[in-house]
Formats: structure tokens, sequence, C-alpha cells
């Protein structure tokens, strides 16, 4: 029956244990501390590389308040898109091959300190040429340099394979290797005369590009805002400025490209554009020339002002509508070519729904040649937004002839109206007419022509100022503090994990092993009183207890007689059964010494082998008993006197002993027979005090059919081999009083200090 404090912990007896076990709080400690020491070396402190660019909309550039040309750079640049962009790994590749980092160089300062360098290493391998494009697997070239400048290499790939392995050789040094030719040579930053090692990656420029996209994020500053904030940890600060600068660089050089682009093709459209209608210019010019020539025209412009004043609005309404057709006829001949298809339209129209169309068209054609650069053709965003641009190329076409159909009625009505006018010229010569028509038509190619011009200095003018949509708002900075702990607060770590690693692996033992280890748990499991305990003793013999001995051990049986004594305060008290719950715990040396211990008071003492199960008590004491009670109990010719050992012991000689005698076949009946009864009832007027040692029992249940000759019991338990189950099982027994006036006898307990003595490891007997 365990105590109802049983749950409670004893912070004291736990601080006791604890500091007893002070060893393990030591190496645990100094264990860990290596451990930390290690990791500070092998794992580098991280430090943070931030920077930031605002993403520029083209809407708030100066060209876009120059007309439909805002058409041809784009649309206004999203933020979700650019970041797809910055991060895509055709530019992680470029900046990959403009800083050479494909080649990592971590060179040795002392133990387990290797420092990734950049960009003054002393050692480099260079591949040869064409190699890293084509390179799949990785290489290790591990150097030695000593301090006569041999050099020492070893070279493996990602697959572990070596392939190679030189010693002392001079530098340059070229590995032939089944990927290709590699020369190993010192750079400007060597230190020359001391020994360098050093550790140099190499791997491709695919690969290198990945390993940048996982090491780099590229995000929003804020939701409302157009900042994207590129962020980098690495070991080296220097290198990863270097990398975040770069990619910033490559960025806006392709923004920059891709309007140039752009403006290229518009240059070439407007200047083929230019050529033809120069040419017709000429043409109709020099027709007008020869016509007058041919019919003697020198100038009739007085003769027609006033009618030509009369039909000056109508004239001009006309050429507006035939500029504006003439311009719908030169998107009829851009659409028509297919070499067009998916070219950006260059001219918008006096139409709203259809400049609206274009625009989006526009839009949709910028867009898709900025995913040309970062998809691949089967992507299925660049296959929906090409299907999405096909849909709009044919529904802008019809629609162009719409409106050219429209307009050409428009044109039509106003050269009816022209002809009317016209009509009231009779008296006006018949050349006349005929220079007003072609001189029209050399002014509508004449603003078409100077409408090309404009558009043309509009394009070269945004070449010229061609702006990266990148603004840079932070250059790349490293952060003050490194990231993650630092060596002070690893070591600290490591340290408090050391100093908790004991208590730990104490508390898991004791609940793996399930056995109390000192006398005090044994106390807070049970009720059951403490009769006294027992040190571990290293002597080897079974008889400790003499009159001249001094030792702890004879003073603990000494106090253990003296609480005895107080269970005993009844004259007629004087059998003592001893009993344990399995074998080992050290029973049958208690009730020798205990029983020594009561002679010394000048008793007579009588020590009984009641384990006749598994005798033991006579091996213990070396006696060679030629009968013992067994044969007493199964011969009625046998008498006590002839089982009775008498003074076995020297220094004791009120001591006599009884032992088992040899195993019978029916243990239990002879226990429970009468004779048994009849033969304590006779010992107990010879002897003062009668020590039973009798079998375990959590083996048998010999002990309890003896409990009728018994007037006290001494239960024998061992610290760290009794369970808490047995101690339960003890409890159990105490509150069925099963076994009279029961005690607990603690045995290989470590000794206190009050007791003046110290403790020690070893095995009782």
């Amino acid at each position: 029956m365990a105590k109802k404090n049983s749950d409670f912990i004893d912070i004291s007896a736990l601080f006791k244990n604890y500091l007893s076990k002070w060893y393990l709080f030591v190496i645990s400690i100094v264990c860990c501390l290596m451990v930390g020491f290690v990791a500070t070396r092998v794992f580098k402190q991280k430090y943070g590389v931030r920077a930031n660019i605002l993403i520029q909309q083209e809407e708030n550039s100066p060209l876009s308040a120059m007309g439909s040309l805002g058409d041809l750079i784009g649309s206004s640049g999203n933020v979700d898109d650019e970041i797809f962009v910055i991060s895509s790994h055709s530019l992680y590749r470029q900046v990959v091959r403009d800083l050479g980092i494909n080649c990592k160089h971590y060179v040795r300062y002392g133990f387990l300190n290797s420092e990734l360098t950049y960009p003054d290493y002393p050692l480099d391998v260079t591949p040869g040429a064409g190699i890293i494009d084509t390179l799949r697997a990785g290489l290790s070239f591990k150097i030695k340099v000593n301090d006569a400048g041999l050099a020492s290499i070893k070279v493996k790939d990602s697959y572990k394979d070596e392939l190679g392995n030189v010693k002392n050789v001079k530098l340059p040094y070229t590995f032939k290797t089944k990927y290709g030719d590699f020369t190993v040579d010192r750079t400007k930053f060597y230190p020359v005369g001391e020994p360098v090692t050093s550790t140099v990656t190499i791997t491709g420029y695919h690969a290198a590009a990945e390993a940048l996209a996982e090491d780099i994020s590229c995000d929003i500053a804020s939701k409302r805002s157009n900042v994207i904030e590129l962020a980098l940890n690495t070991t080296n600060s220097e290198m990863g400025e270097a990398v975040l600068t770069d990619l910033i660089k490559c960025y806006n050089e392709r923004g920059i490209d891709e309007k140039n682009i752009q403006g290229m093709k518009t240059a070439e459209f407007i200047a083929d554009r230019l050529e033809k209608i120069g040419a017709s210019l000429s043409e109709d010019e020099l027709k007008v020339q020869k016509y007058k020539e041919s019919k003697g025209v020198v100038n009739l412009q007085q003769e027609v002002t006033y009618q030509s004043t009369k039909q000056g609005e109508v004239e001009k309404q006309l050429i507006y509508a035939e500029t504006q057709l003439e311009i719908l006829r030169l998107l009829k001949d851009f659409m028509a070519d297919d070499n067009n298809k998916y070219e950006v339209i260059p001219v918008s129209v006096n139409n709203e729904a259809l400049a609206v169309a274009i625009g989006q068209y526009n839009e949709l054609l910028i867009k898709r040649h900025n995913m040309l650069g970062t998809v691949s053709d089967s992507n299925i965003a660049l296959e929906k937004i090409t299907k999405n641009i096909d849909v709009k190329r044919a529904a802008i076409n019809k629609s162009i002839h719409q409106v050219y159909d429209n307009a050409a009625v428009t044109v039509n009505d106003l050269k009816q109206q022209m002809t009317n006018t016209l009509s009231r010229l009779n008296d006006v010569p018949v050349q006349e007419r005929y220079i007003m028509d072609t001189n029209r038509e050399l002014q509508i190619k004449a603003q078409l022509y100077m409408f090309l011009l404009r558009r043309q200095e509009e394009n070269a003018m945004m070449l010229a100022n061609a702006t990266p949509k990148g603004i840079v708002v932070d250059v790349a900075y490293t952060l003050a503090e490194p990231i993650g702990p630092s060596k002070k607060l690893i070591l600290l770590v490591f340290l408090i994990i050391g100093i908790c690693l004991p208590p730990a692996y104490l508390y898991l033992l004791k609940l793996l092993r399930n056995r109390p280890e000192t006398r005090d748990e044994i106390e807070r499991r049970t009720d059951v009183p403490i009769l006294g305990e027992m040190c571990i003793d290293n002597s080897g013999k079974a008889l400790v207890v003499t009159p001249t001995d001094t030792s702890s051990t004879t003073e603990l049986f000494r106090l253990m007689r003296a609480n005895l004594l107080f269970f005993l305060s009844d004259p007629k008290d004087k059998v003592i059964l001893l009993t344990s719950t399995k074998s080992g715990e050290g029973k049958s040396f208690i009730s020798i010494n205990l029983a020594a211990t009561l002679a010394l008071l000048g008793k007579k003492v009588l020590l009984v082998g009641m384990d006749i199960r598994a005798p033991k008590l006579a091996s213990y004491l070396g006696l060679r008993a030629p009968q013992g009670l067994t044969n007493y109990l199964s011969s009625p010719k046998i008498s006590i006197d002839d089982i009775i050992v008498k003074k076995p012991f020297d220094e004791i000689p009120s001591i006599d002993v009884i032992v088992a005698g040899p195993v019978p076949p029916n243990p239990a009946e002879l226990l429970t027979s009468e004779k048994v009864d009849t033969m304590f009832a006779e010992l107990r007027d010879r002897y003062d005090y009668i020590v039973v040692d009798s079998a375990p029992v959590g083996l048998v249940s010999d002990t309890f059919t003896l409990d009728r000759i018994a007037d006290a019991t001494i239960y024998v338990t061992r610290v760290n081999y009794t369970t808490n189950g047995d101690v339960d099982s003890i409890g159990e027994i105490y509150a069925n009083k099963r076994l009279k006036r029961l005690s607990i006898v603690v045995n290989g307990v470590k000794t206190r200090k009050s007791y003046g003595y110290r403790a020690e490891k070893g095995k009782t007997s």
C-alpha cells in the first residue's frame, strides 16, 4: 500500500541524489561544451545581405504624354511578374557566370575552421574551355600546399568517385579527368612561404543557379508598395553583396534590352513607311510639274480663290477623312503581312473602340514577349496568352475592315459634296481641277509623312532615354548583427544541455529500472515501518559482527537490534522471521549478523535455516552438518539435539545453528506439520531469541505458513534490486496483516556521513 504523499517530489532528496552523481554532471558538461565548440567551428555564422528596388510604373514615364507611341513600350509593370523575372533561372545563371561563384573556395584556418573566401582566395582551379557549360557533376579539389610550395591534390566528384590523387607536385598543375582538364594554380593573394589548405568545389552554371535560387528570397516589401526586397543569407557578406548587386544590374540590363528591341522594331517600320511615302510624294510632285508644263499653266490660284474659299470647309473635311482612310489602309496592310503577326501595332486611329482594342492587343504582345525569355514554348501560360492574342488579332482585323469601309463611305460622301461644289466651277479650266486634285493628294501624303516623322523622333528619344524598370532604393548591404545564435550563445545552450542531461538520464534510468535507489524512496512508497538499513559490505565474510568489530556495518546492525528490541517488548516475543521477495536481497546475510548482534547482549540465540527449498545458510557459514531441519521433520527417530550445531562461531559462542538439511520432496507439507509447532515450543524454552531464515515470499508461500510460530517479521529489501512492485506487495502484506509485526530492512544502501563512514560500491554477502 503506497503512502498518500508518494506522488510529491522530495526536492531535498532529489538534490542529494544528483549531488552524489556529481561526476555525471562534470562528464556531461565537458562533453556538451566540446560538442558546442565543434559546432561553433563547423557551423559558420551567416550574415543577412539585403537590397531593395522600386519597380517603375510606365504610366509615370514622360513618353506616356506622346500619344499612342506609349503602346510600343509595354503596359504598366506588374510587381508579381517582375518578381518572377528577377528570380528567373536565366538571370541567376548570368549572375553565376559574371561572378564565377560556381567555383567556391574554402580555406582552412585551424582545427575544424574552414572559411568561404571571396574574392581574395589563395588557390584557384581553372576548368578547360566549355567544360562548365556541360558539367553535370560537382567536383571537389582538396589542395594542401606545404612551406616549400609543393602541393598534394585529391579530386572527387559528387558521386564520391576519386578522380585523382597526387602528392608533392609543383603549381600550376593540370588534372586530366573524365570531365575535362582542370588547372590548379596560385592566385595573387597566395601567402608566399606559408602552408595553405584549401578546398575548391566546382559545379556547372545550371546547378550553381539552382543553388542560388534556393538561397535568395525575393518578396514584395508591403502589399501596397512596388518595392521588391532581395535577401540572401551567407557566411561571406562580401560575396552576398556582390551577388545581389550583379542580380539587380542583370535585371535592369535585361529590361533595357527588351525596351530597345521594341523601339528598334518600331524604328524599322517607320523608316520603311517614310521611304515609300517620300518616293510617292516625289512622283506626284513631278507629275504636277510635267502636267503644268504640258498644259502651259503658270498660276491659276488667284482665279479660283473665290470658289476655293467656298469649298474650303468641305475640302478640309475631305482631307481629314482621306487621311484617316489612308492610316486605316496602312493598318490593313500591316495586319495582312504575316511577318507582323506578333508585332505591336504602331499607329492609332480616330476610333475610340478600335484604339482601346489595339492598346489591349499591344499589352498582350509585350507580355508574351517578356515571357518568351523566361519560359519554354510549351508553357501553359504562354500558350494561353498566344491563343488570346490570335483571337484579339482576328477581332481587330475585322474591326479595321469595318472602320475602313465606314471611312470609305464618309470619303465618298465628302467627294460627292465636293463634286456638287465644283459643278459651280464650269468656267474654271479642266487643268485647274486636275491640279487641285493632285495637290490634295500631295497634302494628304505630306501630312502622313509629317506624322511619321514626329513618331520617328519620339521613338528615337525613347531609345536614347531608355531607363531600367528597377530603381535601386537600397544598394546591397549587410545587416549589422549576424543571423542565428552567436558562439557564446551556442556554448551557453550546450552548457545548459550538459546540465540538464544528467537529471534527464537519471530520471529515465529510474523509470526504466523501476527500482528504488534509496531508503527514502522505499519509505515514501510504503507505510511499513523501516527497522533499519544496511550498507554494502566488501569484506566477503558471512559473519561481520564480532565483539571487537567497530565497523560501520556492525554499527548499523546494532542500530537495527535496538529497533528490533523495541518491537519485541514482551519477554515472550522470541521468534524473529526473516524473509524477502526473491533471492539475492541479502536475507541470509542479515539473518546471520542480526543473530550475532543479539548474542552480543549475552543472550542465547538460535539461527534456524527454514528455506528448505533452496537452502543456503550452511554454505554461507561453511557448516557441514550431518543432519538438518528436514531430517528432523521427516523422521521420528531424530531429535532436536541431533540437528543443533553447537557454537559454530568462536567469536560468539552463544549462537547455535540449525541448517535446513537436504531438499525434501514435500516441503510445504513439512512446514505445515504439527512437529514444527512442537519444535518451536521447545526451542522457546531453551533460547532467548530464535532467528528464522525463511524462504522468499515472492517465490513460494512457505513463509506465510510459518507466521504462526513467529512473533515478528523482518522483510529484507535491497536498493537497486528490489522493484517498486515488490515494495507495493510488502505494503499489501502489511495492510492485510498476513505477517506479524512486519518491518523492513533496507540492504545495500549508501552509507551516511552521520555514521562516520563513506559510501562504497560492491556486492553484499
